[in-house]
């Protein structure tokens, strides 16, 4: 049985995906916010990178990509989507180990009124602190050495991490 598809991409023609070029390591479109130093995790089937904005004091929360394009929710594979869930697990834990956060909190968003702006599928990962009052913060922009800072921090203690669980999320195992 063929299913009717519910959604359409909300992606301008020509869109030049920021995550892809990012993942791809090609030369970046103008406009894109990225920065090559953001990117600390990369396998088959996600990539994880620390976020160009941050929201109040607390910079440096993560995202989880598929390595390969796939714009929201909606088009993820079931393995690739799996993948993702271990990740963010992973990420957390992370996360516990380079900044000791009181804890972590997961969002995600699909389509405008679900309030996504980059049509590439992403996971956010964000430490949390009693009284961080996260959800009631706005964006702002983290300068690049800031967030190249939070990278090695970040894929450091999830290198540690995943030493821990012996293999990474690909079953890969890590040296």
């Amino acid at each position: 049985m063929t299913r009717p598809q519910r959604w359409h991409s909300h992606a301008p023609t020509g869109y030049a995906c920021p995550f892809c070029e990012l993942v791809a390591g090609t030369d970046f479109s103008p406009g894109n916010l990225c920065a090559p130093s953001d990117l600390f995790y990369r396998d088959e089937q996600v990539s994880v990178l620390i976020a160009c904005d941050g929201f109040g004091d607390h910079e440096g929360h993560a995202m989880i990509v598929p390595t390969a394009h796939h714009e929201a929710l909606y088009d993820l594979p079931d393995d690739v989507n799996a993948a993702i869930a271990v990740m963010s697990r992973l990420v957390a834990l992370a996360m516990k180990v380079a900044w000791d956060p009181q804890g972590t909190s997961v969002r995600q968003h699909n389509e405008p009124a679900g309030n996504q702006h980059v049509w590439h599928y992403h996971l956010h990962v964000f430490p949390r602190w009693e009284d961080d009052a996260l959800y009631r913060q706005l964006r702002h922009r983290v300068p690049v050495p800031v967030r190249a800072r939070k990278a090695r921090e970040l894929g450091a203690a999830l290198r540690t991490v995943l030493g821990e669980e012996g293999r990474d999320a690909a079953g890969v195992v890590v040296p």
